[in-house]
């Protein structure tokens, strides 16, 4: 049981340290520096038990595999570097959407992605 604790703390604190949504393959490169015998599988098996305990949300982009943010983050929208790859959240939202929307619509929700290049990209 110390193993798995030790590797789902490494995984958690992956998150933390990173300050931004993560693949399952940043998950293992960032984790391993704590726990170096860690495996992918065991990446994918954390992410998901820690998503349904509610620390994590899956961070859903348009043709990209999933990424992952601790949960309870007020509304926000990512930014995707095209070169590295790498997820960044922007924060706050100044989307109005009822001004845009044909008569009768009613939006419930919306998100966003910004493409381009991060600072170490540009």
């Amino acid at each position: 049981m110390e193993r798995s604790t030790r590797q789902r703390r490494a995984i958690r604190e992956a998150f933390l340290e990173a300050g931004r949504p993560l693949s399952p393959q940043e998950v293992l490169e960032l984790a391993k520096q704590k726990v170096p015998t860690l495996g992918l599988a065991t990446v994918y098996r954390t992410l998901k038990g820690l998503v349904e305990e509610g620390f994590l949300t899956p961070v859903a982009l348009p043709g990209e595999p999933s990424r992952y943010e601790p949960a309870g983050r007020e509304h926000h929208h990512h930014f995707l570097c095209r070169l590295c790859g790498r997820v960044f959240e922007l924060s706050g939202c100044d989307l109005t959407l009822e001004s845009h929307l044909p008569p009768g619509f009613l939006a419930e929700g919306h998100e966003v992605t910004v493409y381009g290049r991060c600072p170490d990209c540009a």
